[in-house]
């Protein structure tokens, strides 16, 4: 079946994160949001229904000429170039308001860790409006920077406090991860923090890495709880379609997850 357009391409790379449907009643709906222009090609978010009317999947997709023509770095600078994806109009509800592309072409703090360009995707549990009020500085900055309870951090993630970014949040990260033990930065999945409160789950993957056209998936560790009802991953896929020439990097494995329920058990 070729399939042409990135409708058509999401569409496609929606059928292989859908966990393999057996027959064409349980071939799952694909939700996609508004394509946006990122480097010479676009890119959008999806959504793969199950048959259940379930969230499967929830991902970005970019097309192969995104990678092509982003903007260049300024020595000395970790200015990040930052794409604003919509969540599909329709489809089930995921908990998520809206993501983004974070382009860091000299990578980012830790130096030495995650300095290699690379794209941070981030789907925020927030909307923009508050993503946008968030700042780590004046009179806000304590309460910005309150750590948040220990039911909301994975086992072995740090939540260190030079890891405030102004209208994002703070950045949990995984030292045990191979980036942290010498080894190159490819991919590794962050939880973001305001106020104590979890506000966005962010995939991390190097440009050089979707260049060697991937397909691995990953380990996502989960807390015991979080701040808002949602559907939450256990792994994340970064894969590449070559039929399709299309990226995609998304959340799998999901849990749904609603306020007053007992702490999830932590994997």
């Amino acid at each position: 079946m070729k399939l042409t357009g990135i409708g058509g391409v999401a569409a496609a790379i929606g059928l292989l994160l859908a966990a393999g449907a057996a027959t064409a009643a349980e071939t799952p709906a694909i939700h996609l949001g508004t394509a946006v222009k990122i480097g010479q090609g676009i890119a959008r978010t999806m959504v793969v229904e199950s048959k259940t009317g379930q969230p499967a999947s929830i991902a970005v997709v970019l097309s192969e000429k995104a990678l092509e023509g982003l903007p260049a770095g300024h020595a000395g600078s970790h200015e990040a170039h930052v794409t604003e994806l919509p969540m599909p109009a329709k489809g089930p509800k995921t908990g998520y308001d809206h993501a983004t592309i974070d382009w860091n072409p000299n990578g980012h703090v830790p130096e030495g860790i995650y300095s290699a360009a690379h794209f941070d995707v981030h789907f925020y549990l927030i909307d923009r409006a508050s993503r946008d009020a968030i700042t780590f500085k004046g009179e806000a900055a304590a309460e910005a920077a309150k750590e948040p309870p220990v039911d909301l951090v994975p086992a072995g993630f740090v939540v260190p406090p030079d890891g405030a970014v102004e209208k994002m949040g703070l950045h949990g990260v995984d030292p045990s991860g191979p980036e942290f033990k010498g080894k190159p930065f490819t991919a590794t999945f962050i939880y973001g923090y305001h106020r104590g409160e979890t506000v966005f789950m962010e995939p991390m993957v190097t440009k050089a890495f979707l260049e060697t056209k991937p397909d691995v998936t990953l380990a996502v560790r989960t807390p015991k709880a979080y701040s808002r009802p949602g559907w939450y991953p256990t792994r994340y896929r970064v894969a590449y379609d070559a039929g399709a020439k299309t990226y995609v990097v998304a959340m799998t494995g999901l849990r749904a997850w609603r306020m007053g329920e007992a702490p999830m058990a932590a994997r």
